[in-house]
């Protein structure tokens, strides 16, 4: 369960975020807003990559604030470009980063690393340059080098934006997949159409809080 209580946050002084209270604990959650509304650094509050200025981010009881070494255990996040994200320039060598840095034994990072390429049917690309893969292709690379590590709930904050549409497609698919619960930051809104709950963050706050058919509409409507 993750809750955020009376969570504000700035920028150089600038608000971003205020007052921001709710609980979530659904398997899928997205969420919808305009660029510069403060949904991305919403998401980032919620693995510790942004600590609020005011207020608590609870991760099972856990705050952000207090333990941000015990949340990246526990919350994967993944960027929505991931040559922010992948550090090492072979494929299985960026697999095993996180692994290694956790002091897990040679042999179950191989284990690892081979289930979660299988995973993805990217067995093939386990020794290939990463910066000779396709775009779908790195982004599922960065999925992996995330659960790899086993966290119990993953963020994305737009997955599918730099994507063509296969490897949208590939990527959707992927997530639709996870065993693990999910909290999805998207401009895709066929992408988290299906999801059982979307919050829709508008000028720093939560203008609007239910399921897709009910927050959908309402989002489109104030985009007009």
């Amino acid at each position: 369960m993750i809750v955020l209580e009376a969570v504000s946050h700035d920028f150089d002084g600038r608000p971003v975020l205020e007052g921001i209270d709710c609980a979530l604990g659904e398997r899928r959650i997205g969420i919808v807003g305009a660029n510069g509304s403060g949904k991305s650094t919403f998401a980032r509050l919620l693995n510790g990559l942004v600590l609020p200025r005011a207020g608590r981010v609870l991760i099972d009881g856990v705050d952000t604030k207090k333990d941000v070494k015990a949340i990246r255990r526990k919350v994967g996040f993944i960027f929505q470009n991931p040559d922010h994200q992948i550090v090492m320039p072979i494929v299985a060598e960026d697999l095993a980063f996180g692994l290694k840095a956790r002091k897990i034994p040679k042999a179950e990072i191989d284990g690892r690393i081979e289930a979660a390429l299988s995973r993805y049917d990217l067995g093939h690309l386990r020794e290939r340059p990463v910066h000779l893969l396709s775009g779908g292709e790195k982004q599922l690379v960065a999925m992996s080098a995330v659960l790899v590590t086993e966290p119990e709930l993953v963020v994305f904050d737009e997955p599918t934006t730099l994507l063509d549409l296969r490897n949208r497609n590939r990527v959707a698919e992927a997530i639709d997949a996870l065993p693990h619960p999910a909290i999805v930051v998207s401009h895709d809104l066929e992408l988290i159409a299906g999801f059982d709950r979307v919050l829709m963050i508008e000028d720093g706050r939560i203008a609007a809080d239910g399921l897709p058919g009910e927050v959908l509409p309402f989002y489109r409507e104030r985009m007009r």
